[in-house]
């Protein structure tokens, strides 16, 4: 049974560390997505219409706001595998 638990442990780490990877990628999309924005200049923009400058403030909003939740995801992940854990776990008071 412990081997058993072990291997789950193995594998939900190892998943855990993809998500890690997804959101380490995402995470400088949305870096770079703000770099972007940040370089806009404040005076005379030269963007098409008022409708394509809406549309990319949007689109960053969007990107951030999967990124944050993304980040959700993986805590909630994180604490469902660590509450599954420390059931199999279980140690005893005097045990420690």
């Amino acid at each position: 049974m412990q081997r058993q638990v072990t291997n789950i442990i193995k594998h939900m780490a190892d998943s855990q560390e993809q998500m890690a990877k997804i959101l380490e990628a995402k995470r400088h999309i949305a870096v770079r997505m703000a770099q972007i924005v940040h370089d806009i200049p404040e005076l005379n923009p030269s963007f098409d219409d008022i409708d394509m400058l809406t549309e990319n403030s949007m689109n960053v909003s969007k990107n951030i706001a999967a990124y944050l939740s993304s980040l959700a995801d993986l805590e909630d992940a994180l604490a469902d595998n660590l509450a599954f854990v420390m059931k199999e776990v279980d140690i005893p008071d005097g045990e420690e």
